[in-house]
C-alpha cells in the first residue's frame, strides 16, 4: 500500500536559537557517527502523529524516502521535508503544533550532542552528574515554571488500551483539570492522550489559558508513542532512565491507567525510588485507577508486586476503581503535602532535587540477549534493587516489542531469554500472559509474537 506524502519547507514557529555552521554540518553529516539519522528517526515519528503504527521498525519501512534538512538562512533557519506523512498537513500546510514539536527534536538533538555529551562539566558516570543533565535538557527545553505552586500529574497507562478505559483516562484529566492541575504523560495515544484531551475541557471551564500538556519522550520510543496533538510542550531526553527520571523530578504526583510492559516498567521504577530508604519520608502522591474493567488488571499488577518487591512497596500506593473525582481529589490533597515538604525542605517547586535516584536507575541499560538473560531477578538483594532489575527486564520486552533495534535484534537472535528465581518467574509469566491476553502488547487488530521466554 502506497501512502501519501507531501515535499515542504517549514518555517519554526516561535523563537529557535540561530544553528551554527557547525551545528548544521553535524545534522547533514550521514555518517554512522553523525546525528542526521537520529534527527530523521525522531522527526518521522513527530510526523506520524495520529497515525495507528507503534512498530519503530514499520515506521521507517513505510517512508523509506523520508528527508529533512536544515537550510540555513541570513535570518535563522528552516526545514526541508520531502516525502513526509501527508496527515501532518492541512491544505498543504503542515498543522501548528506538529511543526512546534519538528523544532523541538532539533533542539533537543542540537542541545544533549553540544551541551551535554562529552562536557566535563556532567559527570555522566556519577549519579549527581546524571540528575543535573536532567535539570539543563530540561530547563533548555523551557518546560520548568519556577514561579508556581506545585501542581504537575504525571499520567502513566498504555497506548493499547479499549475505549472504555481510554474515556475513563479522559474524565479523570477532566477532574484534574477542573482543579487547576497540569498533566504531563509520555506524550502517545491511549492513556497518554485521554487525560490531556479530558484536562483541556477542564481548564477552558475554569478559564485557564496556561495549562501545560508536558510530553517527555526519548529517540527509542518516538517511533513507537509519536506525539498527541494536545502537547504543548515536548521535549526529548537522550534515553529511558533519563527520561523516567525527568518525569518524577518534575511530576509531584503519578496517577498510572491500565498499560502493558512499559506501563509495568514505569511502575517498577516509581516503586523502586520510593523504597529507597532515604525517600522513606518523602510525600509522592502514586494513584493506580481503571474503570470497573479494569479491576483484574491492577489485581493482577497488585499481586505481582506483593509477591517480588513486598508490603512496604504496596504502601506507596492507592488503587481507586471507577471514582474519577476521587482520584483528583486525593491527587490534590497529595500535592498539597508535596508542596509543605518542599517549603519546609526548601526543595524547588520545578525540579525535586531531594528525591534520591539511586546510580542503578540512571544507568542506560542495553537490551541485548545477553543483558537480558544476566538479569540479577532474585529477592537476595535490597527491595529497591529488585524493582530496578525487574524494570529492567520489563524495558528489555518494550524494545523487543515496538523499538526498531529490539525488533531487529529479536528478528537476528530469536527470542530474549529471562532467568530468575522460580517464584518470581512464575509471577512474571503470569503478568505477562495476562497482558498478552487482554491485548495490552499491541494496538487492538495486530497480533501479538512474543519477544521473549521465561526460563524458570
Amino acid at each position: 500500500m502506497k501512502h501519501q506524502v507531501v515535499d515542504a519547507r517549514i518555517t519554526p514557529v516561535g523563537r529557535l536559537d540561530v544553528l551554527s555552521k557547525a551545528e548544521v554540518t553535524k545534522l547533514l553529516d550521514t555518517s554512522q557517527g553523525g546525528l542526521y539519522r537520529l534527527f530523521r528517526n525522531c522527526s518521522l515519528a513527530v510526523l506520524n502523529c495520529g497515525s495507528s503504527i507503534d512498530d519503530g521498525k514499520e515506521l521507517l519501512e513505510r517512508y523509506p524516502d523520508f528527508e529533512i534538512h536544515v537550510v540555513q538562512e541570513q535570518r535563522g533557519i528552516k526545514l526541508d521535508v520531502k516525502s513526509a506523512p501527508a496527515h501532518a498537513f492541512v491544505d498543504g500546510v503542515m498543522i501548528k503544533g506538529i511543526n512546534e514539536h519538528l523544532f523541538a527534536v532539533l533542539r533537543d538533538i542540537i542541545y544533549v550532542s553540544d551541551e551535554i555529551n562529552n562536557n566535563p562539566l556532567f559527570d555522566l558516570g556519577c549519579s549527581d552528574g546524571i540528575s543535573s543533565a536532567v535539570f539543563h535538557i530540561l530547563r533548555n527545553a523551557k518546560i520548568l515554571r519556577p514561579m508556581t505552586n506545585p501542581n504537575m500529574v504525571v499520567c502513566w497507562g498504555g497506548h493499547s488500551i479499549s475505549r472504555k478505559e481510554y474515556d475513563y483516562s479522559k474524565t479523570v484529566g477532566h477532574e484534574m483539570g477542573l482543579r487547576g492541575l497540569d498533566i504531563c504523560t509520555g506524550c502517545g495515544p491511549g492513556a497518554m492522550k485521554g487525560p490531556m484531551k479530558g484536562a483541556t475541557i477542564g481548564h477552558a471551564k475554569q478559564r485557564i489559558k496556561n495549562g501545560q500538556y508536558l510530553g517527555i519522550t526519548e529517540p527509542g520510543i518516538i517511533a513507537a508513542e509519536s506525539p498527541n496533538p494536545i502537547v504543548n510542550e515536548l521535549v526529548i531526553l537522550p534515553d529511558i532512565e533519563k527520561r523516567l527520571e525527568a518525569f518524577v523530578r518534575t511530576g509531584h504526583g503519578i496517577v498510572v491507567f491500565p498499560g502493558g510492559v512499559g506501563t509495568a516498567e514505569e511502575i517498577l521504577y516509581i516503586l523502586g525510588i520510593l523504597l529507597h530508604p532515604e525517600n522513606k519520608d518523602t510525600p509522592f502522591p502514586l494513584i493506580f485507577t481503571g474503570p470497573d474493567c479494569s479491576k483484574d488488571y491492577f489485581e493482577e499488577i497488585d499481586r505481582f508486586i506483593a509477591g517480588t518487591l513486598g508490603e512496604s512497596a504496596q504502601q506507596r500506593y492507592k488503587i481507586i476503581i471507577d471514582n474519577p473525582m476521587q482520584v483528583a481529589q486525593e491527587m490534590q490533597a497529595g500535592i498539597k503535602q508535596v508542596r509543605e515538604f518542599r517549603k519546609e525542605t526548601g526543595d524547588a517547586y520545578y525540579f525535586n532535587w531531594l528525591l534520591k535516584v539511586d546510580h542503578v536507575f540512571q544507568q542506560p541499560f542495553i537490551p541485548t540477549h545477553a543483558n537480558m538473560s544476566s538479569l540479577a531477578l532474585h529477592k537476595d538483594q535490597e527491595p529497591h534493587h529488585l524493582a530496578a532489575n525487574l524494570r529492567r527486564a520489563f524495558s528489555g520486552i518494550v524494545a523487543g516489542n515496538v523499538k526498531d533495534g529490539g525488533i531487529r535484534a529479536i528478528e537476528q537472535y530469536g527470542l530474549f531469554e529471562i532467568h530468575g528465581d522460580e517464584d518470581i518467574m512464575a509471577l512474571m509469566d503470569s503478568l505477562l500472559a495476562s497482558f498478552v491476553k487482554q491485548h495490552r502488547m499491541k494496538l487492538p487488530g495486530k497480533k501479538y509474537v512474543p519477544c521473549y521466554k521465561i526460563i524458570k
